[in-house]
């Protein structure tokens, strides 16, 4: 593996502590920025990896954000030929519906940092690193999508069962951030003000003190776990 290519919704969410594995690797991560660069010239089979990122908006909502329809069909002809392909947040959204799921909203606001359910397949997959004895892992999502046909769930939380599913053995999907970086998560809390302002429970302070207890963890798990997904696919 060579070359990654990650699409891009929101500035701040990045590639994160993936993209310092890809970086120890010697594999080069370049960014799709959506909404601004072309998706359809893309090639769907050229990049070793592909990456669909984060962001507030929803995967059914191609008529106000026409681009999602140029990532669907990208999606769909990468993952009809097996290529090795991660999402995060709505990049997991997205990869459900590019095979054929349905993705809509959950009813309620997923935000804060929060341990994962492992399914027994989860415990024997890449997910392993992120199990609740290990670290928590940081949600912020209000849509949910039903499982594709074919894939196997790996993780749950009582607010939304479907938090990961692997596709085949090079499609991973993850609907919480295992990638964030705790020195960014003031990026997101200015970012994503508005929100956090409309969401009872949530607040500023508590999300800084909720990563001063799980940050550092989760970056240390987050590695691992793309470090066994990355060899897998690479193995595969």
């Amino acid at each position: 593996m060579k070359h990654a290519l990650a699409i891009r919704h929101l500035a701040f969410e990045d590639a994160g502590s993936l993209g310092l594995v890809l970086a120890r690797r010697g594999v080069s991560l370049d960014y799709i920025e959506a909404g601004r660069d072309e998706i359809a010239p893309l090639d769907p089979l050229g990049p070793d990896l592909l990456v669909v990122l984060g962001g507030p908006i929803g995967a059914y909502e191609e008529a106000s954000y026409p681009f999602l329809t140029d990532e669907l069909a990208l999606l769909g002809r990468r993952l009809a030929a097996g290529r090795p392909t991660l999402g995060i947040c709505l990049g997991a959204q997205m990869i459900a519906r590019a095979l054929g799921a349905r993705v809509y909203p959950g009813g309620v606001k997923e935000i804060g940092w929060a341990p994962l359910a492992l399914t027994a397949a989860g415990r024997e997959s890449c997910l392993r690193p992120l199990a609740p004895e290990e670290t928590a892992v940081l949600h912020w999502h209000g849509d949910t999508f039903e499982l594709p046909e074919d894939a196997a769930l790996l993780a749950s939380t009582a607010a939304y069962p479907h938090q990961a599913f692997q596709w085949r053995q090079t499609t991973l999907a993850l609907q919480f951030h295992a990638e964030v970086l705790a020195g960014e998560i003031e990026r997101w809390l200015i970012g994503h003000a508005c929100e956090i302002a409309a969401t009872p429970g949530i607040t500023v302070p508590g999300l800084r003190a909720a990563t001063r207890q799980w940050g550092e963890s989760l970056e240390r798990q987050g590695r691992r776990c793309f470090e066994s997904w990355l060899d897998a696919v690479a193995g595969g």
